[in-house]
C-alpha cells in the first residue's frame, strides 16, 4: 500500500468493505472479494500499479463496467481490481484515414456516435454497447448483431497500446489497414481477457455508414424451417447486416413485458436488416421475401416506416430484460455452431430442456450461428441449479459435437474454463498456456481465467 500511494491519490485506492464488495461480482455468476480496488485514470498510473503488483506478486484484475457474462473481471485470487472505467474519455477521430484512437474507458456506443458525425460507422455493436467500455470489448473480443456482415471487435482493431505484466509499455500494430510486420500481437491481445496485460489505448478501424437500411420480419411455424431459411438466404448472394432469431418463448416474454406487436403464435421469427444503397435494397428485399415464402415461411412483414422498423428492433433488444422477469436468475450462454447446424442445435436444446426439466429460451445472431440459449431459474433453489449446471455442460458439448465453439462473443472467463480442453485438446490448451506463461512469468494478470484448475467444474450454486 505504501508503494502504491507514492503515485496514486488516496481517493483512488479503495479498501473499505463496501467498496470491495462493489467490485466482487460482474454480470455472470460468482462473488470474489478483492483486497483492494484501484481506479486508474492515466497510462502512468497503470504502469505504476502494475509494477508494484509485479514486485510484490499481487494478482491484478483489469475491469471496465463489469457487464461481462463469463466472469472475466472477477478477482478469484483476491489482490487488486484495476478499475479503468473512470479514465477520462478520449476519442480522437481521423476521418480521412477512417480510424479513431480511444481510451479504454470509452463506452462503445460513443465511438459510433462520434463516427456518425463524419458519415462513418464503428460496426461492432454488442447489446451492452451503451453501458460497456471498449476496453472490456477488446478484452472479450465482443460481437453483436452486425457481426454477420462486418465481423467482431478483433476485425476492427488496427493497433493497441498495452502495459505488460512487468509494467513496460508496448505498441502493437499501427494506423494502417495493412500491417504484416512480425507476429500479429494485436490479434493475440484482443480476446485474451486481461491475461496478457492492460490495454491503455486502441486504434480502431471505421467504415462508411451505409446510406439506407431495410428491416424484414419473417414468421415461421417451426424452428427447423427458420434455420433452413437462414442458410438459404446467405447462400443466395445476399449478405444482410443483421439476421436475428427469437423462439416462441422469447416472443411471448417480450409481449408480456412490453407489447411490441410481435406474432405470439409463431414458433420462431427471424428479423433481418439489409443495408446499402436504396436501389440495391429494393431488389434484395424482394429476393429475400421470395426466398422466405418458397422455403415455407408463414408470413413476411416489411415495415413501411423507419419508426415501425425501430419498434421491431427495440422488441429484439427487450429480450434480455423480458426473460429476466420470468424467473429471478438467468444463465446466458452463447454457444455458436456452423449456420447449417442451427436446426440440429435447436433439436439438441429441446432434448436438454426435457431431460433436465429446465426452462430454456433461445435467441441470438442466427446469421452467424451465434445462438444465446438462456436458462431461466432461481439460484436460491439448489436442486434446480444442480440440474442447470448439468444442462449447461450438455449445451457446450452439443455445440462442440456439431463443429461449433464454446463462445461466440461472451469470452471464457471462469464460466467456460472447465470446458476449454474439450474444444482445444490437451496440446492446444498447453500451447496457449505457454504463451500466457512467457508473457506473464509471475502469473499476476487476471489469474483463474481461461485456463482451468485441475478438476475444475462449472459451479452456479452458492456455498
Amino acid at each position: 500500500m505504501e508503494a502504491l500511494k507514492k503515485e496514486i491519490p488516496d481517493h483512488q485506492i479503495m479498501t473499505g468493505i463496501a467498496d470491495r464488495y462493489s467490485y466482487s461480482f460482474d454480470a455472470s455468476f460468482g462473488e470474489h472479494l478483492p483486497d483492494a480496488a484501484i481506479q486508474a485514470k492515466s497510462k502512468q498510473e497503470v504502469v505504476h500499479i502494475v509494477k508494484v503488483a509485479n514486485q510484490f506478486n499481487i494478482p491484478i484484475y483489469p475491469r471496465g463496467q463489469g457487464t461481462c457474462l463469463s466472469g472475466g473481471p472477477l478477482p478469484v485470487c483476491g489482490g487488486i481490481v484495476l478499475d479503468l472505467s473512470q479514465w477520462p474519455e478520449q476519442i480522437d477521430m481521423n476521418a480521412d484515414d477512417l480510424t479513431v484512437q480511444v481510451s479504454p474507458s470509452v463506452l462503445t456506443a460513443r465511438i459510433n456516435e462520434e463516427a456518425e458525425k463524419h458519415g462513418l460507422m464503428y460496426a461492432p455493436d454488442p447489446s451492452s454497447a451503451h453501458v460497456a467500455t471498449i476496453g472490456g470489448n477488446l478484452a472479450e473480443n465482443s460481437g453483436g448483431p452486425r457481426g454477420l456482415k462486418y465481423g467482431v471487435t478483433k476485425d476492427f482493431v488496427l493497433g493497441l497500446e498495452l502495459v505488460t505484466p512487468e509494467g513496460e509499455v508496448i505498441r502493437t500494430g499501427g494506423q494502417t489497414i495493412k500491417n504484416v510486420t512480425g507476429f500479429d500481437l494485436t490479434k493475440l491481445i484482443v480476446g485474451s481477457e486481461g491475461t496478457l496485460g492492460v490495454i491503455t489505448e486502441a486504434t480502431l478501424k471505421l467504415v462508411p455508414k451505409p446510406p439506407a437500411v431495410q428491416t424484414i420480419m419473417v414468421e415461421f411455424n417451426d424452428v427447423r424451417t427458420a434455420g433452413k431459411a437462414i442458410s438459404r438466404t446467405l447462400t443466395s448472394g445476399i449478405l444482410p447486416s443483421k439476421m436475428e432469431f427469437m423462439d416462441q418463448a422469447c416472443i411471448q416474454a417480450v409481449e408480456n413485458f412490453k407489447p411490441s406487436g410481435l406474432p405470439v403464435d409463431a414458433e420462431a421469427i427471424v428479423i433481418i436488416e439489409l443495408d446499402g444503397h436504396l436501389e440495391t435494397l429494393n431488389v434484395e428485399t424482394i429476393l429475400v421475401e421470395n426466398i422466405m415464402l418458397e422455403i415455407g415461411a408463414a408470413n413476411v412483414s416489411i415495415p413501411a416506416t423507419s419508426e415501425d422498423a425501430a419498434r421491431i428492433w427495440h422488441a429484439r433488444k427487450q429480450v434480455s430484460p423480458a426473460i429476466a422477469k420470468i424467473k429471478p436468475t438467468k444463465v446466458s450462454e452463447d454457444a455458436t455452431v456452423p449456420r447449417s447446424k442451427i436446426p440440429d442445435m435447436m433439436d439438441r436444446l429441446h432434448i436438454i430442456k426435457e431431460k433436465y426439466q429446465v426452462e430454456v429460451v433461445v435467441f441470438g445472431h442466427a446469421g452467424d450461428g451465434n445462438l444465446h440459449p438462456n436458462i431461466l431459474c432461481d439460484k436460491r433453489d439448489q436442486e434446480e441449479m444442480a440440474r442447470v449446471e448439468q444442462a449447461v455442460e450438455e449445451i457446450f458439448q452439443a455445440a462442440i459435437d456439431l463443429g461449433g465453439t464454446l463462445s461466440g462473443e461472451h469470452g471464457i472467463g471462469t464460466m467456460k474454463a472447465p470446458f476449454m480442453e474439450q474444444e482445444l485438446g490437451t496440446v492446444g490448451l498447453e500451447m496457449m498456456k505457454r504463451i500466457k506463461d512467457s508473457w506473464d512469468p509471475k502469473g499476476i494478470m487476471n489469474p483463474g481465467k481461461i485456463f482451468p484448475e485441475k478438476g475444475q467444474k462449472l459451479v452456479l450454486r452458492n456455498g
